[in-house]
């Protein structure tokens, strides 16, 4: 078995651990559902996973359900649920019309009603009605991605641009409950951040919003910047919440896996929130460092990377981060890094993310090709095509952040 064999294994290991089916199934089996209607509402990259698991479950007791999810994710029909394919990560006109398709089936809402909600990442942009012109909000949306501001303070911003974002969502299902189950992206699972928290309390302060529009010069017409000094709600009571899944699982399966390998798993974090190519060239200088190792070693890292655009090229964090690594790799035997998202997409692509050796360098100056250049046009993914080294999984069903690994072989 190859260096790459293993590394794949380790891939598919850590993604099977992260699957939401089994999550959401603990979830509901230890809910009593109330004695009303009950209505669900999935909105993310693992909402129709999420969903048809959930409507299963709950078989005649569900009355309706609607479903929000990124284009291609969605594997068929779920009984008595709509399925809304929409845009990410820039919202579009499903987004808001697949949104507010939720928020008329929750208008008249009773008491003994419940609204099972199920979040995932990619909520923020799949799961929106704008108080703006939508033309407004996209090209915000535009300037949030290229200007390197976190998901965090992304959504921080948006929330407060949104009917359904910043706990909301919640006031809209009132007087029903709301049983919400989430599925993380976010790292140390702030509830009020994970798809911008429609149905959680909101702790983000319209100061701090303010601040954040001042860092990145963003560029707000007069409404916009009204609406950042408008609180959200900070108490909500009908409102419960479970966490399914996070990075850290993604990591601890990963060394599972590693450590069944035969690897020396180190976990070096699960807060990774750097560049991404600053963070590829601190892994590649980790590996280098242990190159002379007796033992096989796996270090270990789990995060959300941020990609300041620079070029037009086509690519993801992920990818950039994997490209970033290989030369610092470059000549070392039996060593791999690669750095996959957990949905499966990395970025506007159909990759999950890369895998670099300590060929790959050489590789792409034969044709051509210098890494500094190919950053600097944000073109990662089509260097890692000329090179076999994209990580093509398909839409996973779950989204828990990103993993990276250096393995060394020895």
């Amino acid at each position: 078995m190859s260096i790459h064999n293993d590394a794949q294994q380790i891939i598919t290991a850590a993604l099977a651990a992260c699957l939401p089916n089994e999550a959401v199934r603990r979830a509901l089996s230890a809910h009593t559902v109330r004695d009303g209607r009950v209505f669900l509402v999935a909105v993310g990259k693992a909402a129709w996973q999420m969903a048809a698991c959930a409507a299963d479950i709950l078989g005649q007791k569900l009355h309706r359900g609607i479903v929000i999810t990124k284009y291609g994710h969605s594997k068929g029909e779920i009984a008595r649920c709509r399925i809304v394919e929409a845009g990410h990560p820039v919202p579009d006109e499903n987004s808001y019309a697949g949104t507010k398709l939720v928020m008329e089936m929750v208008e008249d809402l009773e008491r003994d009603d419940e609204v099972i909600f199920l979040v995932s990442g990619g909520g923020s942009a799949l799961f929106e009605y704008p108080l703006i012109e939508k033309e407004t909000m996209e090209a915000l949306t535009q300037q949030l991605l290229a200007s390197g501001a976190n998901i965090v303070e992304m959504n921080t911003i948006r929330k407060r641009l949104s009917a359904v974002k910043g706990g909301r969502f919640a006031q809209l299902c009132a007087p029903a409950q709301v049983f919400s189950i989430v599925l993380s992206d976010i790292i140390g699972d702030p509830l009020d951040m994970i798809a911008s928290g429609p149905a959680y309390p909101d702790s983000s302060t319209c100061a701090e919003a303010e601040a954040i529009a001042a860092k990145y010069g963003l560029k707000l017409t007069a409404e916009m910047e009204k609406l950042l000094r408008t609180e959200t709600p900070k108490t909500l009571t009908n409102v419960e919440t479970i966490v399914t899944g996070s990075v850290r699982q993604l990591c601890k399966a990963a060394a599972d896996t590693c450590r069944a390998l035969g690897y020396e798993p180190v976990f070096l974090t699960d807060h990774l929130t750097c560049e991404a190519r600053e963070a590829g060239a601190f892994l590649s200088a980790v590996a280098r460092s242990h190159d002379d190792s007796p033992r096989s070693l796996a270090f270990i890292a789990g995060g959300e990377t941020v990609v300041h655009l620079t070029g037009s090229g086509k690519g993801g964090r992920n990818q950039e981060l994997a490209l970033a690594a290989a030369e610092g790799i470059a000549g070392m035997d039996d060593t791999v890094i690669f750095s996959l998202g957990s949905d499966g997409t990395d970025g506007p692509t159909d990759a999950a993310g890369g895998l670099v050796d300590g060929t790959s360098a050489a590789a792409l100056h034969r044709i051509g090709l210098t890494i500094h250049e190919v950053l600097q046009r944000n073109d990662a993914y089509h260097a890692l095509k000329a090179i076999g080294g994209l990580l093509i999984t398909g839409p996973t069903g779950t989204n828990v952040n990103d993993v990276a690994v250096a393995l060394l072989r020895r």
